[in-house]
């Protein structure tokens, strides 16, 4: 990190920032130059709130050298992660999971006929949301600890996994005890209490990355988590907002490759939420896969126009079909293959 003076910063100004910088641990090498002087920080652990500096007299500006974030980056470790999953499963090597079922769980009857769909389509993970955050207090909210229980059943009985939101920190444990994956929504990206404590459980984590977050700020949300102890974390890109109402979203393509240079951690794509549009998302998912994600997240439903949320971007059972056959070329081009059940369950 940088402190940079400005042109008319005297030395008393200069010395109060040196003084504030050691007061906070840290060893402070002033550099003189041609126009205006700027002050090194040596040590600098990542820990050190820039506001502390930017506000003191006679400072023009601070600039960040290193990553805000450590343990996420690529610095920290160089290799990638490798999440691992039940039954031999993965997420972040050579193997391409899909994960696909309702936006919610609405029946025990509608998640049993997604599971077997799922299974039979190929997909290896079976999503579905018991607790649902929406924008709307009226809309559907999601039917809580039995949603889980039935989605857990349909799991086990299919071979699949599973992977449900998480909504608060008092919930951590009822939705740990009934998931393989833990998910944690865009809207609750920068929950923080609720990152810590899903942080503390074993099972991995699903990130999808906010609204409007940048990627800096879904990795510093990764490194909240990892800061409790859980490293077997997957990020997901589900799309941005944006000023064109013609999506739902705008899938960020480009944050794919982006973040995996900057991180170790997985990066899968969600093409349902970033379209909004059933009829974007086999295509759009056949892009992630080529941009280099480690795996496709979609949603699906045996009747989309009786969904009781997000129908107008659940494929129908058919279109899942498609999207199997579309994805293993594309994965093949890429040096990678998509693993399905059969393959994972011996």
């Amino acid at each position: 990190m940088l402190v940079v003076m400005r042109h008319d910063a005297t030395d008393a100004h200069l010395r109060d920032v040196v003084q504030a910088i050691e007061t906070l641990g840290y060893e402070a090498r002033p550099i003189p130059g041609s126009l205006r002087t700027a002050v090194g920080i040596v040590g600098n652990d990542g820990r050190i709130d820039a506001t502390r500096l930017s506000s003191l007299d006679g400072v023009r500006e601070v600039i960040h050298i290193t990553k805000p974030y450590r343990r996420v980056s690529r610095e920290w470790r160089a290799d990638d992660t490798v999440v691992a999953l039940p039954g031999g499963l993965s997420i972040g090597g050579h193997d391409i999971p899909i994960i696909a079922g309702p936006c919610a769980v609405e029946s025990e009857e509608q998640i049993h006929d997604v599971a077997r769909l799922v299974r039979a389509a190929g997909g290896s993970i079976l999503r579905g949301g018991a607790f649902k955050p929406r924008t709307s207090p009226y809309s559907f909210q999601g039917l809580g600890k039995d949603a889980l229980r039935w989605l857990r059943h349909a799991a086990d009985e299919t071979g699949l996994l599973v992977i449900t939101e998480v909504m608060d920190p008092e919930s951590a444990e009822l939705v740990e005890a009934h998931s393989d994956i833990i998910q944690i929504g865009a809207r609750n990206m920068q929950n923080f209490s609720l990152l810590r404590r899903v942080g503390r459980l074993s099972r991995p984590i699903l990130l999808k990355r906010g609204i409007a977050a940048t990627i800096t700020e879904w990795l510093l949300s990764a490194e909240y988590l990892m800061n409790e102890g859980n490293e077997q974390i997957v990020l997901c890109e589900r799309g941005i907002r944006s000023f064109d109402q013609t999506t739902r979203n705008v899938l960020d393509l480009a944050a794919i490759p982006a973040t995996r240079q900057l991180t170790h951690l997985p990066v899968i794509a969600d093409p349902s939420h970033g379209t909004g549009d059933r009829d974007l998302v086999i295509p759009m998912a056949r892009a992630a896969i080529a941009a280099g994600a480690d795996g496709v997240m979609v949603e699906v439903h045996p009747h989309p126009d009786q969904a009781l949320s997000d129908g107008a971007q659940s494929l129908y059972p058919k279109q899942l079909d498609q999207l199997m056959r579309d994805l293993e070329p594309m994965a093949a081009a890429v040096g990678r293959r998509i693993v399905t059940p059969a393959a994972t369950l011996s």
